[in-house]
């Protein structure tokens, strides 16, 4: 294609998924990316990352990152904040002209600068129009919101219930209910935003459970939620079947919802209720324990259901704790299982999540506790094999959830 058939002609460099994340951040530290403009699939099954032209011949990468340099032959995807740049702006100025004059830093203030955006529900931070002025104004203030927002529903985020059940404190402003959809990686998600949560935060798991081997495969996801990965083992990595465990019956009908929505209904079952008492035993390959800030209470019944004769794969949930001096890197190369790290979001500076040796010891403390418990259960030995450690997210300054991919397997009779 000539350049004169390029709308907006955007160098990037084109890399494999599992590599993009570090490189990145490399460019990121180099000041070679164009923060204007997201991640793009490309052909390949590869991502791009969009750079500075001007900074081109800056770029010097090192042997272990291998790219490609690209143009983007398309209208690039502006960034989340370029985004919302001109909806904020026209919000302001909408508003300002409903005061007619009576703006002030204080108001200023209270006006947010990013929501989450749900179809057309709009979901406002909560300490958003809290200022006493806003309330004056009635429902022409939520009215001027969702106008100046493109929306047609306002909901104000509260804190969340101290019930056991994640349960958000959501007040609806404008409009008449609060179900909405969300779609993550192809996969429909619906659910009431005023009686469940949705967490964007783990996207980048919910992409590598996608990508897992589960052809054939019975699973059984204990904390299902609205569906976060109970969907992508079915939609994506082709689990034969899967038993999801939910407590709240408002994630159970968000979850029931789902399955319908994305034609997955006749291979899963809805357990609903508390799962320590789920009654399955002997029938599943892999054991979702999506879980935090720790899932501990749902291994023995993760112990029970795997499969006594062939055992299987579980995945633990765990937010883990870590030193704030800096400790060694483990001795794992980039790309290999051991060593697939997200990105961890520290305010203006986003930096590589290091295996910390604290996430290793963890791993193996797990691995030999459970190691137990199936010896304990059985009667007979067990192995355990840590597989792969994920670092999700990080919570506060040290905190970080992890997930732990551990192979059991019964010990070959000598």
């Amino acid at each position: 294609m000539e350049a004169k058939d390029i709308s907006i002609p955007i160098p990037a460099l084109a890399t494999e998924r599992r590599l993009a994340q570090r490189l990145r951040e490399h460019l990121e530290e180099k000041q070679l990316l164009d923060r204007r403009y997201q991640l793009q699939q490309v052909p390949g099954g590869r991502v791009a990352l969009p750079m500075l032209e001007e900074k081109l011949s800056q770029l010097c990468l090192p042997p272990e990152m291998p790219c490609e340099l690209v143009w983007i032959q398309q209208d690039p995807v502006p960034s989340r904040a370029s985004r919302r740049r001109a909806p904020a702006q026209k919000l302001r100025d909408e508003l300002r002209q409903l005061l007619d004059g009576s703006w002030s830093e204080e108001l200023e203030q209270d006006v947010p600068h990013a929501w989450q955006r749900h179809g057309d529900l709009v979901l406002l931070s909560e300490d958003s129009f809290r200022a006493a002025p806003w309330e004056s104004l009635g429902p022409v203030l939520w009215e001027t919101v969702a106008s100046a927002l493109g929306a047609r529903r306002i909901a104000r985020r509260g804190r969340v219930l101290p019930d056991g059940m994640r349960t958000p404190s959501v007040t609806l402003l404008l409009g008449q209910d609060g179900w909405v959809e969300h779609v993550d990686n192809g996969i429909r998600y619906t659910f009431d935003v005023t009686k469940c949560m949705f967490s964007p935060g783990n996207i980048t798991e919910k992409m590598r459970v996608a990508s897992l081997p589960c052809s054939g495969e019975v699973l059984v996801d204990l904390y299902a939620g609205i569906g976060y990965f109970t969907l992508p083992f079915l939609v994506h990595a082709g689990a034969a079947f899967v038993h999801a465990c939910e407590w709240n019956v408002h994630a159970v009908e968000a979850l029931r919802r789902a399955l319908a929505l994305n034609g997955v209904q006749d291979r899963c079952h809805i357990h609903h209720g508390d799962s320590r008492q789920l009654e399955l035993r002997d029938m599943a390959d892999r054991v979702n324990l999506g879980l935090i800030p720790s899932s501990e209470e749902g291994w023995p019944v993760a112990c029970r259901v795997l499969k006594k004769e062939t055992g299987g794969v579980l995945h633990i949930h765990h937010n883990v704790e870590t030193p704030p001096a800096p400790t060694p890197v483990l001795p794992a190369e980039w790309g290999s299982p051991e060593a697939q790290h997200p990105m961890e979001d520290t305010g203006n500076k986003t930096v590589g999540a290091r295996i910390r040796a604290e996430w290793q010891r963890w791993a193996e403390t797990t691995a030999t506790r459970i190691q137990g418990l199936l010896v304990e259960l059985h009667g007979r030995p067990w192995h355990t094999r840590v597989l792969h450690i994920e670092a999700v997210k990080s919570y506060a300054p040290h905190v970080h959830h992890l997930v732990l991919d551990l192979e059991c397997r019964p010990a070959l009779p000598t």
